[in-house]
């Protein structure tokens, strides 16, 4: 089993690749001419749907990683990264809507601090059940995460015309 520091260490890193990802998965589809492969795990537009892509494939590819650098040792490490990944899709919902909710339009400032603050969440959250004996079914966490991934694959095609998913720059959905 590792020890705190090394946890510690490693989710550290990731919540530094994740953030640098995210930032860059921002810009991808369009730097690659709106190809289609890209904008499965890029956002496609400014809704808030496709920029939870930017949490949630770069988390995914630390799972993955990390699994085979601590995870192995690490008995709850892919349920401590699948509900890391959900604690930052939330808070960044939670957060967006609420604020935009407030102040009655969003800044581009504080979406992009309110990127760095839901990596963070997810990342602390991981390591905090990393570090405790919480346990659950390793199997249903794959399951959520392939769900997810799923979901945002389909929803790039098909989303639903809810608020969500809506371009607020263009007024449309999807691709």
């Amino acid at each position: 089993m590792y020890n705190k520091k090394s946890i510690k260490t490693f989710q550290i890193i990731s919540a530094v690749f994740v953030a640098m990802l995210g930032t860059l998965l921002h810009f991808t589809y369009e730097w690659s001419n709106n190809n289609i492969f890209v904008g499965l795990f890029s956002a496609i537009n400014e809704s808030t749907w496709e920029h939870l892509k930017l949490l949630f494939f770069p988390m995914l590819i630390t799972i993955i990683i990390g699994y085979f650098y601590i995870g192995k040792d690490i008995p709850n490490f892919i349920c401590a990264k699948a509900i890391g990944i959900l604690s930052a899709i939330f808070s960044a919902i939670i957060i967006f809507y609420t604020y935009t909710g407030i102040l009655g339009y969003n800044l581009a400032i504080l979406n992009i601090i309110l990127f760095y603050i839901s990596v963070f969440i997810g990342e602390f959250i991981a390591y905090k059940l990393m570090i405790s004996n919480f346990t659950c079914n390793k199997k249903i966490a794959i399951f959520i995460l392939l769900i997810l991934i799923f979901l945002f694959i389909f929803f790039t095609f098909n989303p639903p015309e809810i608020g969500l998913f809506l371009d607020p720059l263009t007024n449309t959905y999807g691709i």
